[in-house]
């Protein structure tokens, strides 16, 4: 079986050079042991900031596939606008970018949101680039050409470091979640969630003792579309269901309302 590829040109580099993304299959195929590392962080949200369109639609598509939710932006001001809109976990950085400074980027998502992780794609002759983003505050880099993989790798090591203290578990009192598996316990004992009732609770947990809107609740899990949806009533739905799945096996209520500031998941 041959190998497949994604041949992507990036003229603002060198003109001449086409960088190989290999594919999912031709690195299991080659052997590589990217994907050996954990993989899935169910609703986690990630801002893609590239400008070159065929590698930005080939990041989007293969982190989607790993069960990320995805946004996209070419350009700096269309980032900085979904920044100001939007929460994210992690935004991946390209800081090259034809209208404004990736690094003024940097900047204003870390003061926006601190514990947002950034991860900053850089060209490979870009050392100065590199190390100025890193001491404003990005999390990691990764050098073009790279594989995809390899980007994935970064991500769910980044996210492991900021949301799960870089435990492959994470542990709220009896829940026990483990993202790679997508499996949880409660009092030890499994417990069946759907696969909304299952974003909803890790979103939860990594967020507990936040006020969380329902607004963003739905922002996060469903991303940008939810801007089209006529009601929320469809997140008290799994809300409800996720309570008493987890009352059922012996889990206090940690979901309180919060009236008219929205939810929070505690055992205050």
């Amino acid at each position: 079986m041959h190998s497949q590829f994604f041949l992507l040109n990036y003229p603002k580099v060198e003109p001449w050079v086409n960088y190989i993304f290999l594919s999912v299959e031709a690195e299991r195929e080659e052997g590589l042991n990217y994907l050996q590392t954990n993989t899935i962080f169910k609703c986690m949200k990630i801002l893609i900031v590239e400008d070159e369109i065929e590698l930005l639609e080939t990041i989007v598509s293969y982190l989607q596939n790993e069960d990320f939710i995805c946004e996209k932006a070419s350009t700096f001001f269309e980032a900085e606008d979904k920044i100001i809109s939007f929460n994210y976990d992690i935004v991946i950085l390209d800081i090259t970018l034809p209208d404004g400074s990736g690094i003024d980027l940097l900047k204003f998502v870390k003061e926006k949101s601190p514990k947002t992780g950034v991860l900053i794609v850089s060209a490979k002759n870009s050392l100065d680039d590199k190390l100025k983003g890193l001491d404003l505050g990005a999390d990691d880099y990764i050098t073009k050409p790279f594989h995809l993989a390899e980007l994935n790798s970064r991500v769910n090591s980044l996210i492991r470091r900021q949301k799960f203290d870089g435990n492959d578990t994470i542990q709220f009192n009896e829940i026990e979640i483990n993202p790679d598996s997508k499996a949880v316990t409660i009092n030890d004992k499994p417990i069946e969630l759907t696969k909304k009732e299952y974003n909803l609770l890790l979103y939860f947990v990594t967020n507990k003792d936040k006020v969380l809107t329902k607004e963003s609740i739905a922002e996060h899990l469903w991303g940008d579309n939810i801007e089209m949806a006529d009601s929320f009533d469809f997140i008290y739905t799994h809300m409800g269901n996720l309570r008493k799945k987890m009352k059922k096996l012996g889990a206090p209520n940690y979901l309180q309302t919060m009236y008219g500031l929205g939810y929070k998941f505690t055992d205050n």
